[in-house]
Parts: structure tokens; C-alpha cells; sequence
């Protein structure tokens, strides 16, 4: 039963990738007649042989930890808590957190909860959110963005960063594999009032750009800032793989100018 999942699983990666038994071989070093023997079930798979295809496909570690169980082996990918991570890794987010002042820093979840923020994101939200009691914890971004309770009435080029939120989520959902908490995520979402229905499925003529703007204005208060995404390299843990963090900066000096006088 176990070779049996494996063989589907490894053969429903190679598909997600595009891959032929050809390309993954030699892509893993391995010879295309074993593959063949691997996806059919005829043959086991040692535990290193499966680690190397994984990583051929670059399958997410929590997808790797589910298909070295289906081989009949045991996780190799921890998934500590957030406030278990290792000590190195709790002082560089701090840190981050502390050099990022006085612009906004968010830590997000792979569902866009955010699990921490510093004094700058807690002041940007107090300020462009239109009803306080609407706020849910956690905090989640594609809620601040798309509920019109909270920062979409004051988020100028609201079509433009939802459209480029929602085209992220839905091709990170792909590349993961139909995740479900990615589906329902998304299905969330587009429940929002006035979401295009356009935007029900990715564009992939669309391009995802690796920045975007946000653009505010509550009153006389007019704010533009661009978002970068920072995600950890070669992370072994798949709590760490999973987090996302997102910094902002001022595109003018007028918001710097704001950022500033906000911590006098």
C-alpha cells in the first residue's frame, strides 16, 4: 500500500512540474528504466533516493514529509511552533523588525494571518482601518485588503494590489499543489463584495511582479509605499519555509516624512 501512494504521489509532482520520467531522471540522476519502476510500484524506493526526486521537483518540505510516510519512512521536516523556532532564527526576525522602523513590517502565515508586525505596521493599521470592531485576530492581509470594513476604502489602487495579491495566492496555490488551505483561502476571498469575477482564476498572461505598491489616502493623509515578500533559503524546517515576510518603504517623501513624524 505504502509504494503504491508513493508511486502516486511522485508521478502527481512530476505532472504538477511538467516533467517527463525522462527530464526527472536526469534531471535527479537517476536512471529513466528506475523511474519507470518507481511510478509503477514494481520497485521500493530507498529513503535517499526518495529525498533526491523530492528535491529534483522541489517539492515543499510539508509535501516532502507526506510523501517519505507514504515510502514508509519518517519525517525528516520539523514543524515547530512559531515561538519554538531556533533562537538564531527568533533574533534575525526581531531584528528585522527593529531595523524596518519606522516603516511597516508584517510576519504572515501561509494563509496571511499575520503573526507579528512591528510598531509602524500596528500605527499604518490603526490609521486605514474603517471600522476597528471589524478587526478579526489574527489579523489576516487579504482581509485588510478586500473586506471594506477595513483598509480597502482608503487603498487608492485597490485593483491593482488585489488583482496582484489574488494572481500570487492562486499560482503559489499551483505551485503547492492544490493546497487546501491555499483553496480555501482563495475561495475566501473571492467571496468579498464587488471581486471580479474575472479574477476567479489565474492570468498568466498577467504578470506577477516582485514588488507592488500600495497606495493610501484617509482624509488629507495620502501615504504611497512598495511591498517586498522575503521568504528563508534552504529553511529545513517547514514552519520557516512557510513564512512570508513582508516589508514596506516609502515611494515619496511625503510618507517618509509621515513614517517619521509618527515615532517623534
Amino acid at each position: 500500500m505504502t509504494t503504491r501512494l508513493f508511486s502516486a504521489l511522485l508521478k502527481y509532482w512530476r505532472s504538477r512540474r511538467g516533467l517527463s520520467q525522462l527530464d526527472l531522471a536526469l534531471e535527479a540522476g537517476v536512471s529513466a528504466r528506475h523511474l519507470s519502476f518507481l511510478e509503477s510500484g514494481r520497485a521500493e524506493p530507498s529513503e535517499p533516493m526518495v529525498l533526491r526526486l523530492l528535491v529534483a521537483l522541489d517539492v515543499p518540505l510539508r509535501d516532502r514529509n507526506e510523501a517519505l510516510r507514504a515510502a514508509g519512512f519518517p519525517d525528516r521536516f520539523p514543524e515547530p511552533a512559531l515561538a519554538a523556532l531556533p533562537d538564531a532564527v527568533e533574533r534575525a526576525i526581531g531584528r528585522m523588525m527593529e531595523m524596518q522602523e519606522p516603516y511597516p513590517l508584517t510576519v504572515i502565515s501561509p494563509t496571511a494571518d499575520v503573526l507579528r508586525h512591528n510598531r509602524a505596521a500596528t500605527r499604518l493599521f490603526s490609521r486605514f482601518v474603517a471600522d476597528p470592531t471589524a478587526v478579526e485576530s489574527p489579523l489576516n492581509t487579504f482581509s485588510l485588503v478586500f473586506d471594506p470594513r477595513l483598509m480597502r476604502p482608503f487603498i487608492s489602487n485597490w485593483a491593482a494590489v488585489a488583482r496582484q495579491m489574488l494572481a500570487r495566492l492562486q499560482r503559489e496555490s499551483l505551485q503547492r499543489g492544490g493546497d487546501q488551505r491555499l483553496s480555501a483561502l482563495e475561495e475566501r476571498v473571492l467571496a468579498f463584495p464587488d471581486v471580479p469575477k474575472a479574477w476567479c482564476g489565474p492570468d498568466f498572461a498577467d504578470p506577477v511582479e516582485p514588488v507592488f505598491s500600495v497606495h493610501l489616502r484617509r482624509g488629507d493623509v495620502a501615504l504611497a509605499f512598495f511591498t517586498t515578500i522575503t521568504t528563508f533559503s534552504s529553511p529545513r524546517l517547514v514552519t520557516l519555509e512557510e513564512l512570508r515576510i513582508e516589508s514596506s518603504f516609502p515611494l515619496d517623501d511625503a510618507t517618509r516624512r509621515f513614517c517619521e513624524a509618527e515615532v517623534r
